[in-house]
């Protein structure tokens, strides 16, 4: 650890130590496996439900494209053998065309699906931290931590409470929207 960062974490370290005696009897602590509430969350499930519905007839679309054009490909090359030379360079040009403009098209989907990916995670992570948060005033927490963890005794984890509780929002809300 550099010498600045150290002497930081010192600081820090005897500064929790001065106030730990003052509020240390009533002071409530909670932790939360953030990682655990996005993957077992109904709304994160509902999210990625959202995304795969929405972008899943555009993959079929463009897989079928890419099917098309395989089946163009291994015919050029079974047939490139009877055809001239002019044929031959203007078939390969076609294909070459047709790739890149699969690619494209690809690239365009994939922004998509990224952006809404975004909005989807961001309306998410936001109904995430409302219920922590409204968990945490309700039950009288001081503090509740999320990543960075390294260890806590499992007294702490509130995890389980707090997917309880967005199973519980989940079934009374509409899910997430476009």
């Amino acid at each position: 650890m550099p010498g600045g960062l150290a002497l930081a974490a010192v600081a820090l370290a005897g500064g929790l130590a001065a106030a730990a005696p003052a509020r240390a009897a009533g002071l409530r602590i909670a932790v939360v496996n953030y990682g655990e509430l996005l993957q077992e969350s109904p709304q994160a499930k509902a999210a990625v439900a959202t995304l795969r519905a929405e972008f899943a007839p555009k993959q079929r679309t463009l897989q079928a494209e890419a099917n098309e054009l395989k089946i163009r490909e291994d015919n050029l090359k079974k047939n490139e053998a009877t055809m001239t030379q002019d044929q031959r360079d203007q078939a390969q040009l076609d294909l070459r065309e047709r790739y890149q403009d699969l690619a494209r098209k690809q690239s365009e989907i994939q922004d998509d699906v990224n952006t809404r990916r975004n909005q989807l995670m961001s309306q998410l992570q936001h109904t995430l931290m409302q219920v922590v948060q409204s968990y945490a005033r309700a039950r009288k927490y001081d503090l509740v931590l999320a990543d960075g963890v390294i260890y806590s005794d499992s007294t702490l984890d509130i995890t389980p409470a707090i997917l309880s509780a967005l199973k519980s929002q989940a079934a009374h809300r509409a899910p997430l929207r476009k």
